[in-house]
């Protein structure tokens, strides 16, 4: 067991960037430079993404969220190598449309789906939905989503009966790309969630926390894992705030919180606390709604998170600070990142260009660039001769 709970180094990482389906600007909590969600900037930003190499993008879900399965149909064609993390709905929707979604999708993109397996956290919105299961009963449900979903993907024909679904002669007859099923992404803090990491999924995500309680988190993920006989990879969500110096990332930090009241901050904590989201609880605990002492970690900065639901802390450093921060989490297990950046078009060139030279990459991430233009006071080769070497990724 003992070996089942040690971290084993990540010695590579996957890099994905972030669609902003629920809107996107310079300064959180307030209309002001905010951007319109249209199928013309998330283009952007997808091609962008595409473009700087990340190895897929998540399309977040829920009410104040476009579609993230409309989107990621648009964005497909758009695209060519990215990969898109778009989410099943236990509950909201049965395991045989959902398979039949996810397939189509897979097929349509070239095998370009990864599945994030939301379970829910704001009851609310779940009522609204016509979901209303307590915390636990939700969870026994995705149990029983992923058992018909999983087999279904794998071309069984199903029959089960469960507490809270059944289905006779279920089959997907057209099966996607990837085999047995896209790869399924999965976070959850509670004891609940890890027995379903454990059972089904392929990638447990946590929050962006300090890495002190990330280590815990996944040495408890890694043991429950290893009682079932598997082994998961690791990934984790966060915002990056990166410049040339490590003044400017703090001053750019602190102008994203700028425009924000303290009227602001408490309608949405107040929001917040009526989660039954574990993993929103800790994420809620790391600042308590107040602008004070915000930087709880070294360089991890939990001012987003004062109005943000979900993932509410970021990277904030110049380019070598902020790679050593993400090594550090490569050191507990973690192999694929999840980053985001506001505005996220702009941010999306920032890290790319910054920080992802100086990471150890798989070869799923990252562009071998051509020679690129830029060397001279105008953009064009000094003296129209001297052109810069190309610049290429590191590699693992």
């Amino acid at each position: 067991m003992a070996d089942a709970v040690n971290a084993v180094a990540a010695q590579a990482a996957d890099i994905l960037w972030f669609l902003p389906t629920h809107g996107d600007g310079r300064y959180l909590g307030t209309q002001e430079a905010a951007r319109e969600v249209s199928l013309g900037y998330l283009r952007q930003i997808a091609q962008a993404a595409d473009h700087n190499g990340y190895f897929g993008v998540l399309l977040p879900t829920g009410r104040s969220c476009e579609d993230s399965w409309v989107v990621a149909s648009a964005m497909a064609p758009l695209t060519d190598r990215l990969r898109f993390l778009v989410a099943v709905r236990p509950g909201l929707q049965s395991p045989a449309v959902a398979a039949r979604m996810a397939a189509t999708l897979d097929r349509l993109s070239g095998g370009r789906l990864l599945i994030n397996v939301v379970t829910g956290g704001d009851p609310v919105e779940l009522h609204g939905d016509g979901l209303f299961l307590d915390h636990d009963e939700r969870y026994r449900l995705t149990d029983e989503f992923l058992y018909v979903w999983r087999r279904l993907m794998a071309g069984e024909t199903v029959n089960y009966s469960g507490r809270h679904l059944s289905v006779a002669e279920a089959k997907l007859l057209y099966p996607p790309v990837q085999a047995p099923h896209p790869p399924l992404y999965f976070g959850g803090s509670s004891t609940a969630a890890q027995r379903i990491a454990a059972d089904h999924v392929d990638v447990y995500l946590t929050w962006g926390e300090p890495p002190s309680d990330v280590a815990l988190k996944l040495a408890e993920m890694r043991a429950t894992a290893a009682a079932n006989g598997r082994e998961l990879s690791y990934g984790i969500r966060l915002h990056v705030i990166v410049r040339d110096t490590e003044a400017a990332a703090w001053d750019a930090a602190e102008r994203l919180i700028a425009k924000l009241d303290d009227d602001t901050i408490a309608a949405a904590q107040k929001t917040f606390a009526r989660f039954d989201s574990v993993g929103q609880k800790r994420m809620s605990r790391l600042h308590a709604g107040n602008r004070d002492a915000l930087e709880i970690s070294p360089n991890l900065w939990a001012g987003i998170g004062l109005v943000r639901g979900g993932a509410g802390t970021a990277l904030v450093g110049d380019p070598p600070t902020v790679a050593a921060r993400m090594k550090e989490y490569m050191a507990l297990g973690i192999d694929r990142f999840i980053l985001s950046g506001y505005p996220h078009l702009e941010e999306c060139y920032r890290v790319a260009e910054l920080v992802l030279p100086l990471l150890p990459l798989k070869s799923t991430t990252g562009v071998r660039r051509n020679t690129v233009r830029n060397a001279g006071p105008f953009g064009e080769i000094v003296a129209n001769f001297v052109a810069p070497a190309p610049k290429v990724a590191a590699r693992s």
